[in-house]
């Protein structure tokens, strides 16, 4: 029997859309007002969702205690009131775009879960924009 657990988290990030190769009048363009040179920031809420089978003997799928502190030492810390740009190196040279956070947040998960675990992230970058990966 297969059954999805989740955990919520959240940080606070600012960041600049904004690509290196393009002149500031092309960022202006395709980004708007998230190219402001000075940055945004965002109160990132994030979902965490771990699907596997159900341990017979623990009757877990995950225990969410360690999902907990997984998502704190791998996300939080590093990305909680940061400049994603400056701050982060996966977005040194990686636009910081939600769609690039929620895939860089997935790869940090999922090189420290069980391979038999199914992983999706949703990342809420406002109340009505948000992204699910699933690794795909």
């Amino acid at each position: 029997m297969r059954v999805t657990v989740n955990r919520k988290a959240h940080f606070n990030a600012a960041h600049r859309l904004h690509r290196k190769d393009w002149d500031d009048a092309k960022n202006s363009r395709v980004f708007g007002k998230c190219s402001n040179p000075n940055y945004h920031g965002h109160n990132y809420e994030l979902i965490v969702a771990v699907t596997g089978n159900i341990n017979p003997e623990t009757g877990f799928v995950m225990d969410l205690k360690d999902l907990k502190e997984l998502i704190y030492q791998k996300i939080e810390q590093p990305f909680d009131h940061k400049n994603l740009n400056i701050e982060v190196a996966e977005f040194r040279d990686l636009n910081p775009t939600a769609e690039n956070i929620a895939v860089v947040i997935w790869n940090k998960l999922r090189a420290e879960l069980e391979p038999h675990l199914d992983l999706e992230v949703t990342l809420y970058e406002t109340p009505r924009n948000f992204v699910t990966y699933r690794g795909e």
